[in-house]
């Protein structure tokens, strides 16, 4: 606090002379020192709060925790969309020739987080809060039925997983879509109040708000994730020739075009898991806790050289799941925290003993090292976050792409280690799981369908069919039977909810974890990309912590070619997965290829 009693000015005066530090004091930094002094005191201390307050109704939904995340969100609102605040904010970005790099870094993201609750029209504001509040309660709080009787998030993965008869597929495909029928109604009173606060702020809507954040248009961002797509297309189309083979003489049933959506042992079609035996992994996890899982993902980031996590984050965090017969419901997607911006990490999981959860769990875990990495004095709170949105992804997705490999498996004991890898089956299985589906399903399907909604303000009584549009053109991939519009099956992903005009961050962090990936294999282990093994390397973790501990503070294009030497591109990503592409070819030969 002393520092926001005395100006930078009167300090320097006390400290060094009035003449010299008068003769040296740039005006408008200073007016921006101060300012920013305050804006940083407060963000903290307001998001702190709504933190807190949102954990509590995701932990624990409840009618009092929801008012009391409303209300939290409602003061961050009435700070960071003030309008005194906005007008100096764009005041001082009027002089940016006048400031260093690191106030207008600030500047620029101030503006981002005061145009999702500008207060300059206070009722939109508030309407939007109390509506995502209840979108967030009705999606937390809602009750899966299978055959009449409630049935968990989990339990509907596991019977996707392991259910070969076709009908009651179909059942446990069908019930897992009922939440988007409960959300519509939220969802489309959500669109026109996202659209709202950016258009307050001057942005033309909620979409290219969002992708501000990357420094681009909606345009760019779109053309971004379709050249993507253009680029792994060849090796998309071999993929699912090869696994509609696989399914079909799976289910016994003749080979189709597109590949019916109860068919995947995935709710979206976004991971193809369970198709490559020779590298299942789920019997070597049986015997592996959930306790186990989550201590590993620590033990992994504590082998490259970062601290521990404080017991603060094992005593808050919700990492397993709740009791069957207890009345508490949660939110069931896997999530990181910073709640205080300083100390106070944590996650929220229901980790099960499985590979799923293992990877999933060193995903989380690398948000919450990247939190601990830019927790530090060179990044103000309002940088503290990752160079852009797809950089905590890619980080989170890095870990859980070393998490895959087999050498770092044995290394734990997991695999024996007298155990003999296919290594086409082990690339096979990671392409089909987190790897090339998910790039059509993100960059496809959920890019276009929001840019649609919000940027082309796409009627609600077409909402459901240009999903199915999507799903079909860019997935190759169809419903069971035709979905009407009482149903809102993209509403059934947790961040069309939540996170809205995100998922293209998550197609960006695939392409940009296969370049840190390509950059640790090649450069620092010297042992090839598909089969290494980070265990214990300091060097990578030194890797790791030069581009973390930035925060938001250099533009993130400039941290990617200093830290790997080139720009966003797929190109780690193809040549990690030519040998798999040759394989397939063969394996395809004489079959249609594609849906079309």
């Amino acid at each position: 606090m002393t520092f926001l009693r005395f100006p930078t000015r009167l300090i320097l005066i006390l400290s060094v002379g009035a003449t010299c530090a008068w003769a040296d004091t740039n005006p408008t930094q200073e007016r921006a020192d101060r300012f920013l002094a305050l804006v940083n005191s407060a963000y903290q201390a307001v998001s702190t709060v709504e933190a807190n307050a949102i954990w509590d109704a995701s932990t624990d939904v409840s009618p009092v925790h929801d008012a009391a995340a409303e209300t939290a969100s409602k003061a961050r609102a009435a700070f960071m969309g003030n309008p005194t605040l906005i007008r100096e904010t764009k005041a001082l970005l009027l002089l940016r020739q006048d400031l260093n790099a690191i106030t207008t870094r600030q500047l620029e993201r101030l503006i981002l987080i005061s145009a999702e609750g500008p207060m300059t029209n206070p009722e939109l504001t508030r309407a939007r809060i109390t509506a995502e509040t209840a979108q967030a309660s009705t999606m937390n709080g809602f009750e899966f039925r299978l055959h009449g009787q409630p049935v968990s998030v989990n339990e509907i993965d596991h019977l996707l997983a392991t259910t070969t008869d076709l009908t009651e597929r179909r059942a446990v495909w069908e019930a897992s879509k009922e939440s988007g029928k409960a959300l519509k109604d939220g969802l489309i009173k959500l669109r026109g109040l996202r659209n709202g606060v950016a258009q307050e702020m001057g942005f033309q809507d909620y979409f290219a708000l969002q992708v501000a954040g990357y420094g681009m248009t909606t345009e760019e961002m779109v053309k971004l994730n379709d050249d993507f797509m253009q680029v792994l297309r060849p090796l998309y189309l071999q993929l699912h020739t090869w696994a509609k083979h696989e399914l079909a003489k799976k289910f016994s049933q003749p080979v189709p075009d597109r590949i019916p959506a109860h068919w995947i042992n995935n709710r979206w079609s976004q991971e193809w898991d369970g198709l490559v035996g020779a590298a299942d992994l789920e019997p070597y996890f049986k015997d592996k806790s959930p306790e186990w899982i989550a201590k590993a993902s620590e033990d992994f980031y504590v082998g490259l050289g970062f601290p521990r996590l404080p017991q603060s984050f094992w005593d808050k965090s919700d990492l397993f799941p709740v009791a069957a017969d207890s009345p508490r419901k949660k939110n069931t997607h896997a999530s990181a925290w910073h709640l205080d911006l300083e100390n106070d990490l944590r996650s929220l999981q229901s980790i099960e003993s499985n590979s799923w959860w293992f990877n999933t769990n060193h995903h989380e875990f690398g948000h919450i090292y990247y939190f601990m990495a830019y927790t530090n004095p060179d990044v103000p709170p309002l940088l503290r976050t990752g160079a852009n949105p797809a950089f905590h992804e890619g980080f989170g997705e890095l870990t859980a792409l070393a998490s895959a490999q087999v050498p770092y498996l044995k290394t734990l004991g997991v695999l024996p280690a007298d155990f003999q890898a296919d290594e086409t089956a082990f690339l096979l299985s990671n392409a089909l799981g987190t790897g090339i589906p998910f790039i059509f399903w993100s960059s496809g399907t959920m890019t276009h369908w929001e840019a649609d909604i919000y940027a082309n303000n796409l009627p609600p009584e077409q909402w459901n069919a240009r999903w199915w549009h999507y799903v079909r053109e860019f997935q190759g991939i169809e419903p069971p039977a035709e979905r009407g519009e009482e149903w809102c099956d993209a509403a059934t992903k947790t961040h069309i909810n939540d996170t809205p005009a995100y998922y293209y961050s998550y197609a960006i962090a695939q392409v940009f974890k296969f370049q840190l990936h390509d950059h640790i294999a090649r450069k620092i282990l010297h042992q090839p990309p598909q089969s290494c093994n980070y265990a214990g390397n300091k060097e990578v973790g030194d890797f790791f912590r030069e581009i973390m501990a930035k925060g938001a503070n250099t533009d993130w294009r400039q941290v990617l070619k200093d830290t790997t030497g080139e720009e966003l591109s797929t190109r780690a990503m193809v040549a990690y997965y030519a040998p798999l592409l040759k394989w397939l070819e063969e394996q395809n030969q004489g079959r249609k290829i594609g849906w079309e």
